[in-house]
C-alpha cells in the first residue's frame, strides 16, 4: 500500500535528489581547501572596490542591509569592535570575489562614497547626521586605518570543493540558491550571457518562467550549455556538473559566447516549430500541462544534435511527431527517467538518445 502510494507520489510530484556525496570522485589530494589570510585595512579594501580587485558579486537579493545596519557597522569600526571575517574567492585573472562579506563591504564603500549619513548609533549618537566627508579627519583616519580580516579560497582550489564551501558560508534569512551563488562566485560574460538569454520572451513563454525571482530560468539555460557540450561524459551530481562548467567558462571569448547565445536560440525557435505548446511539458491538455525539465533537457539536447534547418523542422508531418511522442511518453523506462531520479547519468543518457532517436525517424 506504501510503496503504491510512494511511486504515484514520485510520477505525479517528481523530485530532482541528488547525491550528498558531492565530493567522493574527486581525488583525496584535490579535496584540500587551499587558502590565504590577509588583514586589509579599510581603505584598501575601499580602493581595491573601486578599482575591481575586489568584485561584490550582484546577488539576487543584492544589497537589504538598511543605514541603521550600516551605520552600527560603521560605529563598530570607531569603537574598535571586532568585525567579522569576510571571505573572498581568488579568480583566474587574480581579482577577488566577495563570498561571504558582501553587506559589510557595501555598506563601507557606500559610506566612504558620502552615499549615506550615519542614524541610529548608540556610542556615538553625536554622530548622527554625519556623512563621510563631514567627519573630523581624525575619525576618518581611524576608520580608514582599520583592519578587517580576509580569508582568500585560492584559485588552485577544486572548484566543487569551493563550492561546497561557498554553501556551508552561506547563512543568510533567506539562503542564496545553487544558481544564485554561482552567479555570484562566477560572475563574468557567462552570467551575463544567462541573464540576457532568461528575459528572452519567447524562453519565459515556453518555460513558463515570466516571474522568476530566484534564478531558476539562468540555471535551466546553463543545463542546457553545459550538457550540449558534454552530456555524454555527464557525472553526478547535476549541481557539481554545472558548477564546473561555469568555472571553466565564465569569461569565454566573444565568438565562444556567440556560440552559446546562437546554440541555444536556435534549439528553442526549433522546438517551438516541432513541439508548440507542449515544449518541455508532461501531462495532458485535458489535465493541466507542466514544465518538466528532464523533458526540456532531451529535447533541447536531440533538437541541436539533430541539427535541423527551419524548412526542415516546418515540414514535419506534426501528426506523426506527437503520435509518436506520446507513444514514447507511455515507454515506462523513458516515462521513469523524466520522472524519477533524473539526474542520474543512466537517466540522462537514456532520454536523450531517445528523443534523438525519435527525431532521425522523421
Amino acid at each position: 500500500m506504501r510503496n503504491t502510494s510512494v511511486n504515484l507520489a514520485d510520477r505525479l510530484f517528481p523530485e530532482e535528489i541528488e547525491s550528498e556525496e558531492k565530493i567522493l570522485n574527486i581525488p583525496p589530494e584535490q579535496r584540500r581547501l587551499n587558502t590565504e589570510t590577509y588583514d586589509f585595512t579599510v581603505s584598501t579594501i575601499n580602493s581595491y572596490i573601486d578599482d575591481e580587485h575586489i568584485q561584490i558579486p550582484k546577488f539576487q537579493r543584492g544589497y537589504v542591509w538598511n543605514r541603521a545596519q550600516a551605520s552600527r557597522l560603521i560605529e563598530s569600526l570607531i569603537i574598535q569592535c571586532p568585525i567579522p571575517v569576510v571571505y573572498l574567492s581568488q579568480n583566474s585573472d587574480e581579482t577577488l570575489a566577495v563570498i561571504d562579506g558582501n553587506q559589510r563591504l557595501n555598506s563601507i564603500h557606500l559610506f566612504m562614497r558620502n552615499e549615506f549619513p550615519l542614524q541610529g548609533l548608540t556610542a556615538y549618537p553625536e554622530l548622527d547626521g554625519f556623512f563621510y566627508e563631514d567627519l573630523d579627519p581624525r575619525f576618518r583616519r581611524h576608520i580608514s586605518n582599520r583592519t578587517i580580516r580576509c580569508i582568500v579560497i585560492l584559485k588552485d582550489t577544486h572548484p566543487q570543493i569551493k563550492f561546497d564551501v561557498f554553501e556551508r558560508l552561506n547563512t543568510g534569512s533567506v539562503k542564496l540558491n545553487a544558481q544564485e551563488l554561482r552567479h555570484g562566485v562566477y560572475h563574468g560574460k557567462l552570467m551575463n550571457l544567462l541573464s540576457e538569454l532568461a528575459k528572452d520572451k519567447r524562453w519565459q513563454q515556453m518555460s513558463g518562467l515570466k516571474r522568476d525571482k530566484r534564478m531558476k530560468s539562468e540555471e535551466l539555460i546553463l543545463r542546457f550549455l553545459a550538457l550540449s557540450k558534454n552530456w555524454r561524459k555527464y557525472e553526478k551530481p547535476l549541481s557539481g556538473f554545472l558548477t564546473q562548467f561555469a568555472d571553466e567558462n565564465a569569461n569565454p571569448s566573444d565568438s565562444t559566447l556567440n556560440e552559446y547565445r546562437e546554440s541555444f536560440q536556435e534549439a528553442l525557435s526549433t522546438c517551438d516549430i516541432l513541439f508548440a505548446s507542449q515544449a518541455f511539458k508532461t501531462g495532458s491538455k485535458s489535465t493541466k500541462l507542466k514544465f518538466n525539465a528532464a523533458l526540456y533537457d532531451a529535447q533541447m539536447i536531440s533538437v541541436m544534435e539533430r541539427d535541423f534547418t527551419r524548412e526542415d523542422a516546418e515540414s514535419i508531418n506534426k501528426k506523426d511527431l506527437f503520435k509518436d511522442i506520446a507513444l514514447l511518453m507511455k515507454d515506462e523506462t523513458f516515462n521513469r527517467h523524466i520522472s524519477q531520479a533524473t539526474t542520474d547519468r543512466n537517466a540522462i543518457h537514456h532520454r536523450i538518445k531517445e528523443f534523438l532517436k525519435l527525431l532521425k525517424s522523421h
